[in-house]
């Protein structure tokens, strides 16, 4: 069983930044691949960003490509997703997922097991 608290969302201007953390209660963090998605108002959940359980694969949906980066500390039990040069189409509510024993990033939703409550990023024009 893996506890998921999602924490740094808020309200941006375009062009900021901002850093998400997803802290993890429980054992075995290093076991669980972890994901970020986001999902917008009207609009199916994605996958922004995943990282294999030690971190040496990452998955980017092209949108954030070369704007957001996902790592993880196994020793904090966290994870996180530095966002920068939002974008007003960056406004979600955005999930951390964890889904144990997969090797590698997936950004498939199905296949993760615990969720976080989500915080809210807003990107003002």
């Amino acid at each position: 069983q893996v506890q998921l608290v999602e924490s740094g969302g808020g309200l941006v201007q375009a062009g900021g930044s901002l850093r998400l953390s997803c802290a993890a209660s429980g054992r075995a963090f290093s076991s669980y691949a972890m994901g970020w998605f986001r999902q917008a108002p009207g609009k199916e959940r994605e996958c922004v960003a995943a990282i294999s359980m030690i971190g040496l694969s990452k998955y980017y949906t092209d949108s954030v490509k070369g704007r957001f980066t996902i790592s993880r500390d196994n020793a904090k039990n966290t994870v996180y997703l530095q966002m920068n040069s939002l974008k007003p189409e960056d406004t979600a509510v955005y999930y951390c997922a964890a889904t144990h024993g997969k090797n590698g990033a997936t950004s498939t939703s199905g296949l993760y097991d615990y969720w976080g409550q989500g915080t809210q990023v807003t990107v003002s024009s």
